[in-house]
């Protein structure tokens, strides 16, 4: 039973798939789970590491630096302050209140093609710099 349930542990094969040699899959699954379930898997693992203590047989220091655990690509550069608080749809300003999405959406890309614009006249009429 238990080297059913380490080999389908070891393999990550589904449990339909395990070899006849472990006895019935459904019986080597209903066993793995009723075990996790009660804890038994949780008291076995603390009943070896304390006799592998006892013998000296683990090294309890540990070294963690950025060479062994990296940030997710998504740490870089987070937010340090709270996120704005959503107004809700009954407080909205007077100013939107009428306004669909796409109408925000479409006056703010006007702003930004227009300030684009300046940007690039200002450009034009400056001296050229070198660096």
């Amino acid at each position: 039973m238990i080297d059913g349930i380490l080999h389908r542990v070891r393999t990550g094969v589904h449990w339909r798939d395990l070899p006849e040699r472990f006895g019935p899959w459904k019986t080597v699954y209903e066993r793995h789970r009723l075990w996790s379930a009660d804890g038994t898997w949780e008291r076995l693992l603390q009943q070896v590491q304390a006799a592998a203590d006892a013998a000296g047989e683990i090294d309890w220091d540990i070294s963690v630096d950025s060479t062994i655990v990296r940030a997710h690509q998504h740490a870089a550069g987070a937010r340090t302050d709270p996120p704005p608080i959503p107004v809700s749809k009954g407080d909205e300003s007077e100013e939107h209140q009428y306004e669909r999405p796409w109408q925000s959406l479409v006056a703010r890309l006007v702003e930004v093609v227009l300030e684009a614009r300046d940007w690039g006249a200002r450009a034009v009429g400056s001296p050229p710099s070198s660096t």
